[in-house]
Order: structure tokens, then C-alpha cells, then sequence
């Protein structure tokens, strides 16, 4: 898709700077908001990811970067002071912020990125083409593929727990396609909500004695307090796989996920092509290129596992390694 795309994006933004440097044009400074719908470093990498990619074209942007902390209000409220700004585009991080912010504005495009299932999410009508101001990528993650690698590294587990906020259409979605595979795998899911990030340690102190291991997906809510998590982990000895490598070099056990800060990039080389003309509402939302096996070394100690030699072998990325 990207080397399909650089073409367009070659011919659109030379384009576009013909009109910046036209005498009297009002083209020269590209204004574009972000909303977020909280601090972590996943989101944070994908923000980063996307600006990156701007960057690298010499253009001159301008941002207003807004954080919801977490709270759909706010996200709300930020999605109407854009409406109201003068704006090129729009960049919305996660599902709350794209769906507060495709109800709010329809007549600016919107690039999403760190959002699972936008059908779902009602800000599209379809993967294929979207039908609306909205397009971008997806950070659907290879549920099944996870817990496989639960199941490589401890055998013995039985009963996974999976922290979630059951607010999140994100997560709901990808609690859905564990308790899928899982029936397959012969697992049992034992979910625990937690609708704001204080509410995570309590939810992931509900988990032992009732689960063998611990699962987190790409839960904004959840993963914006994962330190709650790793501690209910590492005391208790249970395995914690996570949804992405942010969490792992955070402290979790380990993932085959994507990594935010491509798929920013990737979103924001989407974005050079809606500056150059294209229209979001038939680019086709994209997805990972790739997903990469990480280790955490540390983690493992902590929580009373040990790799085998075949998983660090096969293993993209080893965090504490020597």
C-alpha cells in the first residue's frame, strides 16, 4: 500500500506546493488538530509516528495537540472546538476520540489511527471504503495469535483473565475474538471491567486465585495504568501477556502485536495523500505491515517463567538482553 501510495503523494504535494509558493496564497501553513484520548506510550508513539512522517516532507505544519485524559467529555469538547477551528485535518487517536470527533465534524478530513474496528465504532461504513470523511489504520491486533504464544510459554494455563473497559467498543471487540479463540484453544476467559484507569488495580486485584495468567489487549483505559497490572502479575506469579510492545517494554511478559509508531508513520503517509487531494472516503483503512515477537527477560524473572530456547530464537525483539 505505501509504495502504491508514494506516487500520489509525490504528485499532490507537488501540487500543493506550487500553491504555497503562488504570490498572496494562504496555503502555506498546513493546520492540523490531534486529539488523543489518553497518555501512553503506545498512543504517544503513534502520535509521533504520524508527525514524523510530515516531517519528512519539508511542509510546514502547524498542530494543536489536545489530550482527553481519558474522559469522553472532554474528547467531545475537543472534537467541537475543531469543528470550529479553521482546520486542513484532523488526526483522532484511539476509538473515543474517532468517534467523538466523525459525530462532531463532517466537512474536514479525518485521518484515525489506534482504532480497532471503525465499523464497529460507527465512523465508517466500511474497511474497504469508508464512505465518510474518515479514513487511516487499524490497530487490530492477532488476538488468537497471543494467546498462542500464552500457551508456548506456560502450557499449563487454563483460565486466562483479560482486563478490559467494557465502554471501549475497541476492547469489547477484541474481548470477543479471545473468548473465539479460546474456545478453540481450550481456555477459559474470566474478565474483570474497569471503566476509568483508577479502577484497573482493583479489577486486576480480582484475577488471582481465579486465573493462571493475565491478558491485556489494546485497552486504552487498561494499558494507561498497566503498572497496576505488572505489580498484580509479578506478586502472584501469573503470566501477563499484552496487546503490543510499548506494554512489554513496560513490564509486560511478552506479544506478537504491532508497533504504534509504524503505524502512525503509516497513517500520516495517508495524510500526505488527503493534503494532496485524495479523497478519505474512498482510501481503503490500513493496517499493520507486520507483527513482530517480544520478549521481556526481566519480566519473565519476575513473574516465574522461563523462555525456551526455540521462542528466544524465533523472537523479533528481546528487552533485557545482554
Amino acid at each position: 500500500m505505501l509504495k502504491k501510495s508514494r506516487v500520489l503523494i509525490i504528485l499532490g504535494l507537488a501540487f500543493l506546493l506550487i500553491l504555497m509558493a503562488l504570490p498572496g496564497s494562504s496555503s502555506a501553513e498546513i493546520r492540523i488538530g490531534i486529539t488523543q484520548i489518553v497518555e501512553h506510550p503506545a498512543l504517544d508513539a503513534a502520535r509521533e509516528g504520524f508527525k514524523e512522517a510530515l516531517a519528512g516532507e519539508g511542509l510546514n505544519v502547524w498542530y494543536d495537540l489536545q489530550n482527553a485524559q481519558g474522559d469522553m467529555a472532554t474528547a467531545t469538547t475537543i472534537a467541537r472546538k475543531f469543528a470550529g477551528d479553521r482546520l486542513d485535518l484532523i488526526l483522532a487517536i484511539a476509538t473515543p476520540t474517532a468517534q467523538a470527533t466523525a459525530q462532531a465534524i463532517e466537512d474536514v478530513p479525518i485521518l484515525i489511527t489506534a482504532v480497532t474496528d471503525p465499523v464497529a465504532a460507527g465512523v465508517i461504513n466500511s474497511m474497504e471504503e469508508p464512505g465518510t470523511n474518515v479514513t487511516g489504520t487499524t490497530d487490530m491486533t492477532p488476538v488468537r495469535t497471543q494467546l498462542e504464544l500464552l500457551l508456548e510459554i506456560a502450557p499449563e494455563v487454563q483460565r486466562v483473565g483479560v482486563l478490559y473497559n467494557v465502554g471501549e467498543v475497541n476492547s469489547v471487540v477484541q474481548v470477543e475474538l479471545a473468548e473465539e479463540a479460546a474456545a478453540d484453544l481450550g481456555l477459559e476467559i474470566v474478565t474483570a471491567g474497569a471503566s476509568t484507569s483508577g479502577e484497573v488495580l482493583e479489577a486486576a486485584r480480582s484475577l488471582p486465585g481465579r486465573v493462571d495468567a493475565i491478558y491485556v489487549p489494546t485497552d486504552n483505559t487498561v494499558v494507561s495504568a498497566l503498572e497496576s497490572v505488572i505489580m498484580v502479575a509479578e506478586d502472584n506469579n501469573l503470566p501477563l501477556i499484552v496487546g503490543e510492545e510499548n506494554s512489554v517494554e513496560r513490564g509486560g511478559l511478552a506479544t506478537t502485536g504491532i508497533n504504534y509508531f509504524d503505524l502512525g508513520f503509516q497513517t500520516g503517509l495517508m495524510a500526505l495523500e488527503v493534503l494532496g487531494g485524495a479523497d478519505p472516503s474512498t482510501m481503503a483503512i490500513a493496517s499493520a505491515d507486520r507483527v513482530e515477537t517480544v520478549l521481556n527477560l526481566e519480566a519473565a524473572r519476575n513473574m516465574g517463567i522461563e523462555f525456551s530456547p526455540e521462542l528466544l530464537e524465533r523472537a523479533h525483539r528481546i528487552i533485557g538482553e545482554e
